[in-house]
């Protein structure tokens, strides 16, 4: 089965239906819940598309869509060397470079899926948008 990290920008996509995104979003997330592939978030895209969702949506609601996503996703673990790692990577952007050790250090994660591409250049891992990933799974 193959492991995902999905990115902060497809899960947004989904929940706030960001069109023309939001279709191969809501995909991925299918996949997901009918364990066709395994999806995987860290804590640092927990927060921020709670910090995000909360700006439009109340508290409860916001908490009742992220225990749904993490319900057909896997978190992966961040801890210090992770961080350290981030911080001394060759990154432009500490967030992404902290999803991206969170995922190498998982050692089975196979893809990270993101619309920003660029962000992940410096990835070991492969890195596809949402929409080549469901291309390349149907074809």
């Amino acid at each position: 089965m193959t492991r995902i990290l999905i990115d902060t920008d497809v899960i947004l996509d989904f929940f706030f239906d960001r069109q023309p995104f939001a279709d191969n979003a809501a995909k991925i997330l299918s996949l997901c819940e009918s364990k066709e592939i395994m999806g995987f978030v860290t804590p640092v895209i927990i927060s921020n598309v709670y910090y995000l969702l909360r700006q439009t949506t109340k508290h409860e609601k916001v908490v009742e869509k992220l225990k749904l996503l993490i319900s057909i996703t896997e978190i992966l673990i961040i801890d210090k060397a992770i961080i350290l790692q981030a911080m001394n990577s060759e990154f432009k952007d500490v967030e992404d470079a902290i999803q991206n050790y969170a995922a190498e250090s998982d050692k089975k994660i196979d893809v990270i899926l993101t619309r920003n591409l660029k962000d992940f250049k410096n990835s070991s891992l492969a890195v596809m948008t949402p929409d080549n990933y469901i291309k390349l799974k149907t074809a």
